[in-house]
């Protein structure tokens, strides 16, 4: 759900996410960068900060991108995602409200489950992505893309407005809470040790209002975007500082920044709003079907829905597909071309993978050039060179599903 961009030369690592207006140097607007609660800690342990989606974040710390991206693989790391949007939509209407923006079943979901959905507009394009919990407290709490900040905030506002106009019981709340995310293989392990609750009976996509290391009101939702299992823990933004210090005390834990963020969710199949989604791409062409509700199918009652059910049991032009190579890394902007030499498609997101020693890439190909295995060209530095349509995630996932729910990366 969201979130990596320019040249960061002396990092030795391209970073190629979002676009360059999202991430660029400190210098370009040093002044009117938004800082998390987590600044001056990132600072002093080493982190080195870029302007991202108008926050200054750390791109890495002192270990290089690939040994933080394997240590988040082989143990698990801490990642400041505070720069991400957290709502609260509260009232006695607010399934309406969230419903008639997004394409899922909210009023589905059990008490503390949540769900990937997706902002649409009425042409079927993909305003953003994000996670809606609906929470045993009696709210729905809202994550979204900071890169969307503005524009998705607008729209809940807007449609707060509508509805208590008509007399609708809704209204909402922006939540100035840190957020944490602890992901990889031992992260539930790690955190079992602060906690009283039994993480094992927290599956994937759900969440619980706990105690955390003494914090009390944490919220701790078993998700993130590296494809590993983990949590995202909103806490207060005043004890932020002291629950990172707290979980860096375990040998397993290391910080991570926006590069191991890019690579991890890359290698685990999950689109970046901005590259791999946007206003012009539907959820059929972006391959994310399976968001959409059964019942919302049937009722086709979410913005959109007249152009985006069709396109399920139709044709679309195209499709967001994996790609894998040798050679040269593939990047957002490379063309993609069939084996006569003619350009089908473009490179949305691109790098090269630690985990796999190849290069992976998703892009956008016309339906015929979808299928697994499908050889296609791709050019990068004016060079054509042989890439093979894959199947995503190129790494497996290892959510903590308990067998019952759906991995995101799939159809």
């Amino acid at each position: 759900m969201q979130r990596v961009v320019s040249v960061v030369a002396h990092l030795g690592f391209r970073l190629q996410a979002l676009p360059p207006a999202l991430c660029r140097p400190l210098s370009c607007a040093q002044d009117v960068l938004r800082r998390t609660p987590l600044y001056d800690f990132h600072l002093a342990h080493g982190g080195k900060m870029v302007a991202f989606a108008g926050w200054s974040l750390p791109v890495q710390y002192r270990d290089s991108h690939t040994d933080s991206h394997l240590h988040t693989r082989q143990h698990c790391s801490l990642f400041d995602v505070s720069h991400m949007l957290q709502t609260k939509i509260f009232g006695s209407d607010r399934v309406k409200l969230m419903e008639s923006l997004v394409v899922g079943d909210i009023a589905e979901l059990r008490p503390n489950q949540g769900t990937l959905s997706l902002f649409t507009n009425e042409a079927g394009g993909i305003l953003d992505d994000l996670i809606v919990t609906n929470t045993s407290e009696g709210h729905l709490y809202v994550v979204s893309n900071a890169g969307c900040w503005e524009k998705d905030l607008a729209l809940m506002q807007d449609k707060v407005r509508e509805l208590q106009n008509q007399g609708r019981d809704v209204g909402l709340e922006v939540l100035d809470n840190a957020l944490l995310a602890l992901q990889g293989p031992t992260a539930a392990q790690v955190l079992q040790a602060s906690v009283a609750d039994d993480l094992k009976k927290l599956p994937f996509m759900t969440s619980a209002v706990m105690e955390v290391f003494g914090v009390s009101g944490c919220r701790v939702t078993r998700c993130g975007y590296t494809g590993e299992d983990g949590v995202e823990i909103s806490v207060p933004a005043a004890e932020a500082v002291h629950l990172a210090t707290a979980l860096l005390k375990n040998p397993e834990v290391k910080l991570a920044g926006l590069a191991a963020r890019d690579s991890l969710r890359l290698e685990a199949g999950l689109c970046l709003y901005g590259n791999d989604i946007d206003e012009h791409t539907t959820p059929v062409e972006g391959s994310l079907s399976w968001t959409l509700g059964k019942r919302r199918r049937a009722a086709m009652d979410f913005p959109g829905a007249k152009v985006i059910v069709p396109q399920l049991k139709g044709k679309v032009q195209r499709r967001r597909v994996g790609l894998m190579c040798e050679g040269a890394p593939m990047r957002a902007h490379s063309p993609i071309l069939n084996m006569e030499g003619t350009k089908i498609g473009t490179v949305t997101s691109g790098c090269p993978s630690p985990s796999l020693k190849k290069n992976v890439a998703m892009g956008y190909v016309p339906c015929e050039y979808s299928r697994p295995g499908t050889m296609l060209l791709v050019e990068v530095r004016r060079k054509q060179q042989m890439a093979v349509v894959s199947k995503m995630p190129f790494v497996p996932t290892n959510y903590y599903t308990l067998n019952f729910l759906q991995d995101p990366a799939s159809e």
